[in-house]
């Protein structure tokens, strides 16, 4: 098979994070191309063919219930350490997007591969989110604020015991683009070992 490289490169390199307060308010993201999205995020390498990965889609009226579930749970959690600028986020920012994907971990069938590399297959599986999000001229961002880490949440999105919630990726149309990013040198994060 044969890609055009630099195609490739400039998808990967100018991937960005595009936040609520960026999307374009009122469009709708077609579900054909969320199942595109998520069935490139399937082809993401796994130890075993675990396939650890579980998505729970929100859209249309579903995004006021998940703003509903997480700013309830958050209220009623949080004690003293409550916050309303964090509750209202928590009930509003769902409703700026097009859908919202939560991401789960699901143990996979073969409970001998380690939980960490479970997780770290369902974080490659989001890179092929966030670069087939890219690709389709959409924008989108993982986060892994508010009730993520939460066990009384995990029910809620279809997660047993041994299972994780790993954050929400947000996606719809771009209204503001984000700046463009920068790296530091390779050479400032690898080595090479020739000898």
């Amino acid at each position: 098979m044969n890609y055009n490289t630099d195609t490739i490169n400039h998808l990967i390199r100018n991937r960005r994070s595009v936040f609520p307060d960026q999307f374009e308010q009122g469009r709708q993201v077609p579900d054909e191309i969320i199942k595109e999205i998520l069935t490139n995020a399937t082809w993401a390498p796994n130890h075993g063919r675990n396939e650890p990965w579980w998505f729970t889609v929100f859209s249309g009226a579903g995004l006021q219930k998940l703003a509903d579930f997480q700013s309830d749970l958050y209220r009623l959690e949080a004690g003293t350490n409550f916050n309303d600028a964090t509750y209202t986020k928590l009930k509003t920012q769902p409703l700026k997007a097009s859908h919202i994907i939560a991401i789960g971990m699901k143990r996979g069938k073969n409970r001998k591969i380690p939980e960490t590399e479970d997780i770290e297959a369902v974080a490659c599986a989001v890179q092929n989110i966030y670069l087939s999000v890219t690709a389709y001229g959409l924008g989108g961002y993982w986060g892994s604020g508010g009730i993520t880490y939460k066990e009384s949440a995990k029910e809620f999105f279809g997660l047993g015991e041994e299972d994780r919630l790993l954050g929400f990726f947000y996606i719809n149309y771009v209204k503001v683009p984000s700046a463009p990013g920068s790296r530091e040198p390779l050479e400032e994060k690898m080595s090479w070992v020739r000898d």
